[in-house]
């Protein structure tokens, strides 16, 4: 072989190990640089003051006109409470609901089982509304001296309800003898 070519062929090989030696110092060198992506949001602050006023719903409730009264019946058969009200301006006898609770142990108030406040209303000559509700719609809950509390809401075609008005009723121990009833608002 000739000097000229001896002379290429350690040129290409000094090429080789310098190309050979770059890409792990690149690779090296890439991992320890930091790369950074800056995020960009968009803020901005203001200086004038806002003020807000948030109102919730007032749904009114119904009024008790007088105090309730519990009805025996013949011997406990037929009893009943009738409950006197008034209705709030705007809105109708649909919108008032009736739920009821035996008192005591966390009974909650439930809407009473094939009740309906409008079929069981009769609004009277001065404006008061009289419910009835049969002991046979109560089920186990008017008697052998429990006491139920019957509550009175409106609700709204919002789904807001008012505060309830209620009233207590206890259908004696035997028979309807010795029954009461009485507002609790």
């Amino acid at each position: 072989m000739n000097a000229a070519g001896e002379a290429g062929r350690r040129h290409g090989v000094l090429r080789a190990l310098g190309i050979g030696m770059l890409v792990p110092l690149a690779l090296v060198v890439g991992c320890v640089l930091p790369v950074r992506a800056e995020p960009v949001d968009a803020e901005w602050t203001a200086q004038s003051p806002a003020r807000a006023r948030m109102v919730a719903a007032q749904i009114p409730p119904i009024s008790l006109a007088r105090t309730c009264s519990f009805k025996p019946g013949i011997l406990g058969a037929g009893a009943r409470v009738e409950v006197y009200w008034r209705l709030p301006a705007g809105y109708q006898v649909s919108d008032v609901q009736v739920e009821a609770s035996t008192k005591g142990l966390g009974s909650v108030l439930a809407p009473i089982t094939g009740f309906s406040t409008a079929n069981n209303t009769e609004r009277g000559s001065d404006g008061v509304y009289t419910t009835t509700v049969r002991s046979n719609l109560l089920g186990g809950l008017l008697g052998l001296g429990s006491e139920l509390e019957l509550a009175f809401l409106v609700k709204d075609a919002s789904g807001w309800t008012s505060q309830t008005r209620s009233v207590a009723t206890n259908a004696g121990l035997l028979a309807g003898i010795g029954g009461t009833c009485r507002n609790l608002d």
